[in-house]
């Protein structure tokens, strides 16, 4: 497990992104996010409190920004997407609509081909001002790793009151106008197994994303360490299956193992 040390790092090649700048607007010392998902790269969620004051202000995130737009331009670094992830859920900040729009300004300054991606769990949609930043952005890409409850709460296991319903409502919002990421797994947290590629959940899953119409579904699996030992990686021949039946419903799907 590991935590970004820095605002803006890389470009690193991204399995869905190409070659991505990444933005990490939450602490560089502790992960705060308001799920505590079982696969988390980051490792688990440790800062139960998403209100932290650990959060630098906008400017600050903003120069650092600047200042790594500007070498990547000036050394000629490719950057196909500039792309808030880092160190848990990036909406948590306080300033969120602040930074995405000062950061649109630094872009169209230095990479204005480059898209703005951000990675987010879909927990802080209820904000207007959150969800009116990711609106305005080209590629915000949102998460929905079940189609049933029980399986939301046990792969993500969020930290404060939320439901799959409530996070689905949110969705809707969006007008279609939103990436869809799901990631898809099976194996056993705390001595229950579960299994989010059953008909069952496929199923209820296909039927939230046929109500949403997103503009594109990413399927993924595991690819990295994670915090929960009993996990196994589900591979790219099954995940074609369950996006075969995305695509079926009119909406492109991208797989990545």
């Amino acid at each position: 497990m590991f935590l970004w040390e820095s605002i803006a790092f890389g470009p690193i090649h991204s399995r869905r992104l190409g070659s991505s700048l990444g933005i990490n607007i939450s602490p560089t010392d502790v992960k705060i996010c308001s799920f505590d998902c079982i696969y988390c790269e980051c490792g688990w969620t440790l800062e139960k409190n998403i209100a932290s004051t650990h959060f630098l202000p906008a400017p600050t995130i903003l120069e650092a920004i600047r200042m790594k737009l500007q070498q990547c331009h000036e050394e000629h670094v490719h950057v196909d997407s500039i792309t808030f992830s880092g160190n848990g859920e990036p909406t948590l900040h306080p300033e969120f609509d602040t930074i995405i729009a000062g950061l649109k300004k630094i872009r169209d300054q230095y990479y204005p081909r480059a898209i703005i991606t951000c990675l987010s769990n879909s927990t802080q949609l209820q904000k207007e001002s959150v969800r009116e930043a990711l609106m305005s952005i080209e590629n915000p890409m949102l998460k929905l790793d079940a189609g049933l409850e029980p399986l939301y709460q046990m792969i993500n296991r969020p930290l404060i009151p939320i439901t799959l319903a409530e996070t689905v409502h949110e969705l809707k919002k969006f007008n279609g106008q939103c990436v869809i990421q799901s990631m898809f797994l099976k194996g056993e947290v705390g001595g229950t197994f579960f299994d989010n590629t059953t008909n069952e959940n496929i199923t209820a899953w296909l039927q939230i994303i046929k109500d949403i119409h997103p503009l594109r579904v990413v399927l993924y699996s595991l690819d990295r360490e994670t915090p929960a030992q009993k996990l196994i990686k589900i591979y790219k021949k099954d995940l074609e299956i369950i996006a075969d039946k995305v695509r079926a419903l009119g909406i492109e799907a991208a797989v990545y193992e």
